[in-house]
C-alpha cells in the first residue's frame, strides 16, 4: 500500500506505563498504520517519570523505557519510537537529530490526550492535532482567556474531542471560537479476541477512585475532575444483585474508603498486577462477563458525550458495558450491548438483560466496537477533517 503520509503520535505511555495508557496509544498507532500511514510514536513532554510499582514519581527512567520498548516492539514499532529522558537530556529509541527531522518532514503530528506542551520543534510541523480526551476542563478555561490554556491550545491546527456533544444546545461546555470537531476512541478490534462463553467473573472495571487537582467553576456550577462521586451513589448496587459478582480493580486512598467500598459488596482486586503489562490488562476484561462503571461529574452533568477507550475494549472483547450516561447515547445505539444510566433502576435494568441473554448482548457488544469506534473508521474520519 502506497504511503499517505507520515504521522508523528505524542503522548506519554513510557512516563506513565500503565497498561490502558499503553493500549489508548497502540489503537492510534496501529490503526494509521493500517490506513496505509507512516507512524512513528515520539514521547517528549520533558515531564518525570511515574512508578508504578512504588507509585511515585522518579528521577531515573530504566523501568519506564523498558516498558515503552516492549509495548512498541510487540506490535511492529521496534524502531520507530523514542523517549526524552530530561532530567539526563538523553535519548532513547530514535536519536535526537532523526527525531527533529521527523518533526520538519511529518505530514501531521497528534498530540493525544494533549500529552505535550508544544514547543518550537512541534511547531515545523504543519498540521497539529489536538486529541482531547477529557471533554469540558480546557475549553471551560479556554473560554475564561486562561492565558497557559490559550497558549497551549493554540499551538495546534485541528481540535478534536471525544466529547462528541460539545457545541450541542444540550451542553453547556463553551467553546471559546475554537473549532472542535466530535471523535471517538478508537479500537483494533481484532487485538481483542472474544472468548464467546460467558466468563463467570461478573462485573469489573478499572477505575482510579479519586482525581484531584482539575476540578472547574463555570456558569456557576462546579464540576468535579473524579468518578467517586459518582461512585458513591451506585455503591450498593451488588447489594441489589447478590447473585451477581461486582469487582472494582483499583488501589484504595485508604482503610476507610476500602472498607467501605467492600462493606457494599464490591471486591477490589489489585490494579497492578492487571496495569502491568497489555497481555494482563487485555485478559482481566476477556475474564469479565461485562463492565459496570460509572463516568466523572465533568463529563456526566454538562451531557459532553464522552466515552470510555476502556469500555471500548470491553466492547470488543466481547463483553457488554452497563456505563453511566454522557449523553453519548445520541450518537451511540444503547440497549443491546451497551446501556446507559443515570439512576440505579436503569443500571439495573441493564445487568439484568445481560443476564437473561448473555450471548446476544456479547456479540452485539463486538458488533458497537466495530462499526462506531473501530479504529480504521475513526481515524479514517479524522485523517479526512484534517486534509490527509
Amino acid at each position: 500500500m502506497a504511503r499517505r503520509g507520515t504521522i508523528i503520535v505524542l503522548h506519554f505511555v513510557g512516563r506513565m506505563p500503565l497498561a490502558g495508557i499503553a493500549w489508548q496509544a497502540m489503537h492510534y498507532l496501529v490503526g494509521l498504520q493500517r490506513l496505509g500511514y507512516d507512524v512513528w510514536y515520539i514521547e517528549d513532554s520533558g515531564a518525570n517519570p511515574y512508578d508504578p510499582r512504588i507509585a511515585s514519581v522518579v528521577m531515573e527512567c530504566d523501568y519506564n523505557v523498558a516498558y515503552l520498548r516492549r509495548a512498541m516492539a510487540a506490535y511492529g514499532f521496534d524502531g520507530r519510537w523514542a523517549y526524552w529522558d530530561a532530567i539526563n537530556d538523553a535519548w532513547h529509541g530514535l536519536a535526537r537529530e532523526r527525531v527533529a527531522r521527523l518533526y520538519r518532514e511529518a505530514d501531521a503530528l497528534i498530540n493525544l490526550c494533549g500529552a505535550t506542551q508544544l514547543r518550537d520543534e512541534h511547531l515545523c510541523c504543519p498540521r497539529r492535532i489536538m486529541i482531547d480526551t477529557d471533554p469540558g476542563y480546557e475549553q471551560i478555561k479556554y473560554a475564561q482567556a486562561d492565558p497557559g490554556a490559550r497558549a497551549y491550545l493554540d499551538a495546534h491546527t485541528h481540535f478534536f474531542s471525544y466529547g462528541e456533544n460539545l457545541g450541542s444546545a444540550d451542553c453547556p461546555v463553551p467553546l471559546g471560537g475554537l473549532d472542535w470537531h466530535p471523535t471517538r476512541p478508537p479500537v483494533v478490534v481484532d487485538l481483542w479476541p472474544r472468548e464467546r462463553a460467558r466468563a463467570g467473573y461478573g462485573f469489573t472495571t478499572i477505575a482510579t477512585w479519586e482525581n484531584r487537582g482539575k476540578n472547574i467553576d463555570f456558569g456557576g456550577t462546579r464540576y468535579i475532575w473524579s468518578k467517586h462521586v459518582n461512585f458513591l451513589h451506585f455503591l450498593d448496587l451488588p447489594q441489589r444483585r447478590p447473585a451477581i459478582r461486582f469487582t472494582l480493580a483499583m488501589d484504595p486512598p485508604d482503610a476507610t474508603v476500602r472498607a467501605r467500598v467492600a462493606e457494599a459488596g464490591w471486591r477490589i482486586a489489585d490494579p497492578g498486577p492487571i496495569s502491568a503489562s497489555m497481555e494482563a490488562y487485555r485478559a482481566f476484561i476477556a475474564g469479565s462477563d461485562g463492565e459496570f462503571t460509572v463516568a466523572k461529574d465533568i463529563y456526566v452533568r454538562p451531557h459532553s458525550g464522552w466515552f470510555s477507550d476502556r469500555s471500548v475494549c470491553y466492547l470488543a472483547a466481547g463483553r457488554p458495558v452497563v456505563t453511566m450516561g454522557t449523553g453519548f447515547a445520541k450518537f451511540i445505539p444503547v440497549g443491546r450491548g451497551l446501556f446507559a444510566f443515570n439512576a440505579e433502576q436503569d443500571a439495573l435494568a441493564g445487568i439484568d438483560a445481560i443476564a437473561a441473554d448473555y450471548a446476544t448482548h456479547s456479540e452485539a457488544a463486538r458488533e458497537i466496537a466495530a462499526e462506531y469506534f473501530g479504529a480504521e473508521g475513526v481515524l479514517a474520519a479524522l485523517m479526512r477533517r484534517v486534509g490527509l
